[in-house]
């Protein structure tokens, strides 16, 4: 028997950095909103705690995807927490509010995304922003999503800021503002102590809303459709079957994987592998699971001499922007931050007391797929970002680590500085460095690209987002982005929440 929930206006599959944002906006302007979530409430108090976000990894909270082995970083398997919570991962994340650079969205415009250019998404970060020092040219106040500075660093997090700065590096106040290439302090989602996730920011205050419907640990099979228009969606909640009912539109907000893993199972792909899998094919969407890409991290890890002291803020206080040797694009290709905790290398031996300098390339060209494991939605799809694969990725990163080493080999780290572990002493010439890279390759968390977003008939959603061959259905998360934007991806994806409410009701054109 399948139970069959009251019809809403909208419903929103996923209650993350980007549907969180659709569904506060659609309630504002008098719609119904359903919100099925596959996640938990989040009650755990380590996602309130702007430290708590390690305790996260592998916890009920986390989806803990593993991709498939990748041929270039030595068959190893790597692991990809996603927020499985009210919030998504916007509720485990590192807190780091950071738009990317205003060639990113010129970038994806170029490429046909028409309305996405940076002059016209700016207003849409600034509507969302309640920053701690006010409205200004760069940020907004009074919106939903609270931002601060990092008012008391932890001292380590200041070393790295004095040790890239005697290296020539440019000291920058605000990476969200005039300039982006530099090292500083972050700005990131808190306040007073603690975590604003996107949920508690937008939904939270409105829970008590007779317009609001809430399902939680429920996951989505299928997007219904009659006619050629989605109707509504199948989920389950345990192992009872329901169904809601859209008037307008279905909007899925699952994330880079659970969009396309869904579109698939609705029988909205490649033709070819639905048919493969036995899913019954509605519309043949080549460009679904295609683009797959990420955010790469090597941690540079170094013991301290003795324990380091308990920090005020994010545990990822400062960081730098800069650019490899060969990079010839408009902003930064790297993205070094600093973690006053150890953030372990894959293999390396893990310190008592210590901190991390992670290498981070944040403009990857490798790209991969995602694919349907099986047609039963509680299998995990096939998540293949085919990391290392260009050449010019292995370069940049190698760079990078290399940047990361020499500011850790400053004498600002003097006090605290005992030995570095990863890659360690024995690691001197480049090719030792692309062992070491193989070896340990990490992600930055900020998967992205599987629903492309575009005006060709590669793409999966058009530049209002619209699924192409389905009405009625839509996506807006992270999955959408042609390319990666050049820092964490948590901003951006509260940016496509906002302008996916004003495609939805109208108030913007494509």
């Amino acid at each position: 028997m399948v139970d069959e929930a009251p019809a809403s206006d909208y419903i929103v599959v996923g209650a993350g950095s980007s549907g969180s944002v659709v569904t506060r906006r659609l309630l504002d302007r008098g719609f119904t909103v359903h919100v099925i979530e596959a996640g938990t409430v989040d009650t755990n108090p380590d996602i309130h705690s702007t430290q708590g976000w390690p305790a996260l990894l592998h916890s009920p909270q986390d989806w803990a995807i593993r991709t498939t082995p990748q041929r270039h970083a030595n068959d190893r398997s790597l692991f990809w927490p996603r927020g499985k919570v009210l919030g998504g991962s916007s509720s485990m994340n590192g807190l780091i509010y950071i738009r990317g650079h205003r060639s990113d969205y010129d970038g994806w415009a170029t490429q046909g995304c028409s309305g996405w250019d940076f002059d016209s998404v700016l207003p849409l970060f600034l509507r969302s922003e309640d920053h701690v020092d006010g409205a200004n040219v760069w940020h907004g106040a009074g919106g939903p999503l609270p931002v601060e500075q990092i008012t008391c660093p932890h001292p380590t997090s200041e070393a790295f800021i004095e040790a890239a700065a005697a290296l020539g590096h440019p000291v920058t106040e605000d990476f969200n503002g005039a300039q982006m290439v530099g090292a500083g302090y972050n700005h990131i989602t808190s306040r007073n102590g603690r975590r604003a996730s996107a949920w508690q920011s937008y939904v939270a205050p409105v829970l008590g809303s007779p317009a609001l419907t809430v399902t939680t640990n429920a996951l989505v099979h299928r997007v219904l459709m009659y006619r050629g228009s989605a109707i509504g969606v199948e989920y389950s909640v345990g192992h009872a079957m329901h169904t809601a009912r859209a008037e307008a539109e279905v909007i899925l907000s699952a994330g880079t994987i659970g969009s396309p893993q869904i579109l698939m199972l609705s029988g909205i792909g490649p033709a070819a592998h639905l048919a493969a899998q036995g899913v019954p094919v509605v519309a043949d969407n080549p460009g679904v699971g295609q683009n797959l890409h990420d955010h790469l991290l090597l941690s540079n890890v170094y013991a301290a001499e003795f324990p380091l002291p308990r920090g005020h803020h994010n545990l990822l206080e400062s960081q730098l922007f800069a650019s490899s040797h060969d990079w010839q694009g408009a902003g930064p290709n790297l993205q070094p931050v600093f973690l006053h905790v150890v953030y372990p290398a894959e293999s390396y031996p893990v310190p008592e007391h210590g901190y991390t300098i992670a290498a981070g390339l944040i403009r990857p060209q490798s790209r991969g797929t995602l694919r349907l494991a099986s047609a039963d939605p509680q299998t995990a799809p096939l998540c293949d970002p085919n990391v290392l694969s260009e050449s010019q990725d292995m370069e940049a990163l190698l760079d990078c680590v290399e940047m990361c080493r020499d500011i850790g080999a400053s004498e600002k780290f003097n006090a605290w500085r005992k030995e570095e572990i990863a890659p360690g002493p024995k690691t001197r010439t480049r090719a030792d460095l692309r062992r070491y890279a193989r070896r340990s390759v990490d992600t930055y968390h900020h998967q992205v690209g599987s629903c492309r977003m575009g005006a060709g008939d590669a793409a999966v959603v058009t530049p209002d987002l619209a699924v192409r061959g389905i009405a009625g259905l839509r996506v807006a998360d992270a999955s959408i982005m042609p390319s990666v934007t050049s820092g964490n991806t948590n901003a951006p994806s509260i940016m496509i929440g906002e302008k996916a409410a004003d495609l939805l009701v109208g108030l913007t054109a494509p």
